[in-house]
């Protein structure tokens, strides 16, 4: 257990480096630290909402971006637990709009360790489009492709569509939408009860709400862009109270066994040694897996490390887009004090670009 005098040290250190990180007013980060499965930090800064003046909080709903990814890969998952999808099914099956080339050839497996070779859909859709895309409309742009970076299943390249792709399977296969499937699956069973997947037409409790900086660092209003309701590859909307309790959830094996998960389905990435991606996760050291993901939108910037064996965890959620600096000095601090996370997080980062 940490010392109260080491606690308060801490505690001292992290709201120097994170208030002289943000101005009085602006938008912020929220920040959740766990050791040993003890709580050493957890904090809000900064706006949540500029015009209500509302306080950034624990409780406040950030958009995760491709943080989400572990929660769609979840889904899968779960279906695959409940016998009504395997990882080896050619996703043809659920999306016969593919073309069969590509469509028959491709396995549910390949989507979720970023292995498919499929098609970015940011890099062949109108750019020009006001109407926010779907997930339903990101398969609409890729059935007319008729290529692949490389065959499926020979290298990794993180693939945003493919997790659009997934939400889709969810749906086809549980017959619910997948808001209603995640509320049901994980979030209710988890009590995360603020927790949603985004939708336009639902509001959002405690929502915070994004910025980004100009070239000359200015900050603006960027909450939503074309593609923010696309939501298998980055949905979903959560806080660091509720975001504990999916922790927690992993730790426990409520849902089911991650560690078993992550050695059934993975795929090794050759530009760092050591390391791999797994359902939603990059993780290091098969054997005592440290997890890690990141996410990056037009308003915000998460980042989540995850230590089972050490019961460790390290939640980063602010509403400014390509906020890294602040989560690094973080980083450093709690390094001092014996909270280390990956030391290859960042390298991980720019491979989600």
């Amino acid at each position: 257990m940490i010392s109260h005098t080491a606690s308060a040290q801490l505690e001292k250190r992290l709201d120097s480096v994170i208030n002289s990180s943000i101005l009085q007013g602006e938008p912020g980060l929220a920040l959740y630290v766990e050791k040993n499965g003890e709580t050493m930090y957890n904090k809000g800064f900064g706006m949540a909402d500029i015009e209500r003046k509302n306080k950034i909080k624990p409780n406040t709903n950030f958009r995760l971006a491709s943080v989400s990814k572990q929660f769609t890969a979840m889904c899968i998952l779960l279906l695959e637990q409940d016998q009504k999808i395997s990882f080896d099914d050619p996703i043809s099956r659920y999306l016969p709009e593919l073309p069969p080339s590509i469509g028959d050839k491709m396995l549910v497996r390949h989507l979720i360790t970023h292995t498919s070779g499929i098609i970015d859909y940011e890099e062949v859709m109108d750019h020009t489009i006001t109407t926010p895309l779907l997930d339903i409309d990101v398969l609409n742009i890729l059935r007319t492709q008729n290529k692949t970076y490389s065959n499926p299943g020979t290298e990794f390249r993180y693939s945003n569509s493919a997790y659009a792709l997934l939400a889709l399977i969810v749906e086809r296969v549980s017959g619910q939408t997948f808001p209603e499937f995640m509320k049901e699956r994980i979030f209710n069973r988890l009590k995360m009860k603020k927790s949603l997947v985004y939708e336009a037409a639902i509001s959002i409790p405690n929502r915070s709400f994004g910025f980004a900086r100009d070239k000359n660092l200015k900050l603006y209003a960027n909450d939503q862009s074309s593609t923010s309701a696309i939501k298998g590859d980055g949905g979903v909307y959560t806080s660091l109270d509720d975001y504990k309790k999916w922790t927690h959830a992993l730790w426990k094996g409520t849902l089911l066994d991650l560690p078993t998960a992550l050695n059934r389905m993975n795929f090794s990435i050759k530009e760092l040694n050591s390391s791999f991606y797994g359902p939603g996760w990059f993780y290091f050291d098969k054997d005592n897996p440290a997890l890690f993901h990141s996410g990056s939108t037009c308003g915000f910037s998460t980042y989540s490390v995850n230590i089972p064996g050490q019961k460790t965890s390290i939640v980063y959620f602010s509403n400014i887009a390509g906020n890294s600096e602040t989560f690094k000095k973080i980083l450093e601090v709690l390094k001092t004090e014996g909270v280390n996370s990956p030391s290859k997080v960042f390298s991980l980062h720019q491979l989600t670009r």
